[in-house]
């Protein structure tokens, strides 16, 4: 009974360890979403703060550093997003589509270059891996079950929830959160009494992009920055995308999102040691094939964007305005 209840409380865990980049992503898009611009570049955007973060948080083996700049660099993503379609006015689906496709040609070329010098910083992580180990909360970790699977993770872990809960209070409660979400909803509007619309804009596809950026860095810690054939990110950036959807444009709800993306996704680890423990009623988990394991997320992320598409929900947190460009001329 005891290794049984293990299994189900590592599988419980896992769903968040490897799925807390699709938290970032998440919550980063909803930023970038409430001001009315649709960025369709998060992979590439987490795969560029991943390739940065990972390699020049282990030359200073620190992993704030690698935080830091994983923001930073993720953040100049957004803000080459920002210069195209607010400034330039540019489509922002060719651009975010571009944005992606340029941040992984960035990842592959600055991963293969570096595996191909065998940089020695590459192996000079101890201080990162100290880090990233995990941080059990006192008296919380304790708690039979959710103890080990809600309070005992990683420093990113807890980092990504504070983040979605101050974002949400953000965009909720603050004077600059609800200006935000009136340039979303109309940005004429609030243009006309006196918001700066352009501003705004920058400034939060900026901040939504380095958020982002984490999310992938976080990634390429959880890989060991293992520079395989395939890039770290492994399409969590568009199953992020649907979650903004999922999640209601809210995110708080993200983390609820996450939760129920993250079961799927970690179904292909632990299908097969369920199975073995309860061979009654999860014995068929056996006899999935593993590519449908990894194809399940995605199928269940066109299944949430067919579902929306279909219902238009009244109380539907998507910004008015999103995806159009605003010419003040036209105002």
């Amino acid at each position: 009974m005891d290794d049984k209840l293990n299994i189900v409380t590592t599988f419980l865990h896992n769903i968040i360890v490897y799925n807390i980049p699709l938290l970032y992503g998440t919550v980063g898009e909803i930023t970038i979403e409430k001001s009315g611009s649709l960025n369709l570049g998060v992979e590439g955007t987490m795969a560029v703060g991943a390739i940065f973060g990972y390699i020049l948080g282990c030359y200073a083996n620190s992993m704030v550093v690698g935080v830091l700049v994983a923001f930073l660099t993720a953040a100049l993503c957004g803000l080459i997003f920002a210069v195209l379609t607010v400034t330039f006015q540019a489509n922002q689906n060719i651009t975010g589509l571009t944005i992606t496709t340029f941040g992984l040609g960035v990842f592959f070329f600055v991963g293969n270059g570096v595996k191909a010098v065998s940089w020695p910083a590459m192996n000079n992580y101890s201080n990162i891996q100290n880090g990233f180990a995990d941080l059990p909360i006192p008296g919380l970790s304790n708690i039979p079950v959710l103890g080990e699977v809600l309070f005992d993770h990683n420093v990113l872990v807890y980092l990504g929830v504070v983040i979605a809960l101050v974002m949400w209070w953000y965009l909720k409660y603050t004077r600059t959160g609800l200006r935000l979400r009136a340039v979303g909803e109309n940005p004429a509007a609030a243009d006309s009494v006196g918001i700066n619309v352009r501003r705004y804009k920058y400034l939060h596809i900026m901040l939504g992009s380095g958020i982002m950026g984490i999310g992938g860095y976080y990634m390429g810690l959880n890989m060991n920055g293992s520079l395989s054939s395939s890039c770290w990110i492994n399409g969590y950036g568009w199953i992020a995308v649907a979650l903004v959807i999922f999640a209601n444009w809210s995110p708080a709800f993200a983390m609820v999102g996450t939760v129920v993306f993250g079961f799927f996704n970690t179904l292909r680890v632990s299908g097969p040691s369920l199975a073995m423990a309860f061979p009654g009623p999860l014995g068929w988990l056996a006899g999935v094939p593993s590519q449908l394991y990894q194809a399940l997320p995605f199928l269940i992320t066109a299944l949430v964007l067919i579902a929306t598409s279909v219902k238009k929900s009244k109380n539907s947190g998507q910004p008015a305005a999103l995806g159009l460009n605003y010419f003040r001329e036209e105002r």
